[in-house]
């Protein structure tokens, strides 16, 4: 059964209205949730059989109150529910899934009778619980004031979660009634058969039952603090959690930091201890000076590689995205290791069609990528190699190879080479030199523009590092038909 209502109604102007109007509190959902289930909970123990009057949230957690009372105290109670409309209930759910918890709050059940809200009914802003009953009637009602505006130039809505609300429980017979005649008021006659036209609500209720009410209210309080301390220790509890890897993770890294940097000083001591030897032969100390150049070259490099990485740390979140065509870094910086190649005997080569789409991605971090990736494919490939960039749509993504036919990849150490510090060996003392940081500055920066890199490999064989960039906009098909 539908009840329209003839014009607008507000509960909570109707209790303002009385002579006394008891005291709004400025208090939490939460706590209106106890003081409904402390209502609940008395209904049930004593078995009164009422009627209830009820606008509350949709949720599962508010209308399992409803199915609780009508299944234990009987089939005789009969409830008025408060709604919007079918459509605008769709809205004003959002996120929830179709027909989520239809069950648990449907008015189809035959004690239930459906009172649909007009347009722009101040009830909107209420919830509220009426029993009225012989033995006890009692109202619990909340008013959600309207969100204080911060700015009302811009008008921007203050959108605090959790806002306080105005809540108003009593007893008092006289307000309770005045609601009641309210409510009849705003009503269509011939839609609501059943109203309580006669029903007169007692002054006030038996001491025992106020005694009842008010421990059960209490003890339903305690329910909602310890279960919101639980929650609270909870989220303490894996903040501490965080925290405390966090302090692992920066212990684990400042103790690589340091034996990485221990590591050169020592063949640096090593180096210049053997050229004090008078007995020194020229190929000799050549041989220790050159270990000295070396040396001095990977130290430099790691104080850079870390500086670079730890501001890049540090401001990689504030970084904008910008758009960037390949076509306008990729030969730029191919150019620049030209030279390098050359007197390597490498033949390096690019192909990058210039009506490719715009990617995105950190500013400046585009150029820092082909950088880094052109730099290892030379320095892993040996005299005589190839190396070469090549640039593709790839579904609706960018797609960015370097190949070499560099010494390859062991399958085993494909998983290592974006950690910290890791750098590639061939052989049991073969070592590249570099800081071991430059695929890790690569992988940050793809991860902060939703980019993607996988490697393949083959030992002695070379490799390919593949890098994924979203495209700006859409791919023309006539591009996307050429590269695919």
């Amino acid at each position: 059964m539908n009840v329209s209502l003839t014009k607008d109604l507000s509960v909570y102007q109707l209790v303002l209205g009385v002579q006394s109007p008891p005291k709004a509190l400025s208090l939490s959902p939460a706590t209106l949730l106890s003081l409904v289930r402390a209502q609940i909970d008395l209904l049930i123990e004593q078995q009164i059989v009422a009627t209830l009057w009820v606008k509350l949230p949709p949720e599962k957690i508010w209308q399992s109150e409803l199915a609780r009372y009508q299944s234990l105290v009987g089939a005789s109670s009969l409830i008025y529910v408060y709604q919007l409309a079918e459509s605008e209930r769709a809205q004003a759910e959002g996120g929830r899934g179709a027909g989520e918890d239809k069950g648990e709050h449907s008015t189809s059940s035959v004690h239930h009778v459906r009172v649909q809200l007009p347009a722009n009914s101040q009830l909107r802003r209420e919830n509220f619980l009426m029993v009225l009953s012989p033995q006890f009637c009692s109202l619990v009602l909340a008013h959600r004031p309207l969100k204080k505006r911060e700015n009302p130039i811009l008008g921007k809505a203050n959108t605090k979660k959790n806002q306080p609300l105005l809540i108003i429980t009593t007893v008092d017979g006289k307000i309770i009634q005045q609601v009641l005649d309210g409510i009849q008021q705003a009503t269509a006659p011939e839609s609501f058969p059943m109203l309580l036209t006669d029903f007169i609500c007692p002054s006030a209720p038996e001491p025992a039952l106020m005694n009842q009410l008010l421990a059960k209210q209490l003890q339903r309080l305690d329910e909602i603090n310890r279960q919101i301390m639980a929650e609270r220790t909870a989220k303490l509890q894996q903040q501490n959690q965080n925290l405390h890897n966090k302090e692992e993770l920066k212990d684990e890294y400042l103790n690589n930091v340091c034996q990485e940097l221990r590591t050169p000083l020592t063949h640096m001591k090593t180096a210049l201890s053997l050229l004090n030897s008078p007995n020194l032969k020229p190929p000799q100390r050549q041989r220790y000076l050159q270990m000295l150049n070396t040396q001095c070259d990977r130290q430099n490099s790691l104080i850079t590689g870390l500086l670079d990485l730890v501001q890049l740390e540090r401001n990689l979140e504030e970084t904008t995205l910008e758009s960037v065509r390949l076509s306008d870094i990729v030969p730029g910086v191919v150019s620049t290791y030209q030279p390098v190649a050359q007197e390597k005997g490498i033949m390096l080569a690019y192909t990058v069609p210039t009506e490719l789409p715009a990617v995105r991605c950190v500013n400046g971090g585009l150029r820092q990528i082909v950088i880094n990736l052109l730099h290892n494919s030379i320095k892993f490939t040996p005299n005589g190699g190839r190396v070469w960039v090549r640039a593709r749509v790839h579904g609706n993504c960018v797609q960015l190879e370097f190949r070499d036919t560099g010494i390859g990849i062991a399958e085993s150490e494909i998983p290592k080479i974006f950690d910290r510090f890791y750098r590639v060996r061939v052989g049991a003392t073969e070592d590249y030199g570099g800081a071991g940081l430059g695929l890790t500055i690569v992988q940050q920066l793809l991860l902060r523009c939703g980019g993607s890199i996988s490697v393949k490999s083959k030992l002695y064989e070379g490799s390919s590092f593949i890098v994924q960039l979203a495209s700006v906009g859409d791919i023309p098909r006539a591009i996307a038909t050429e590269h695919e």
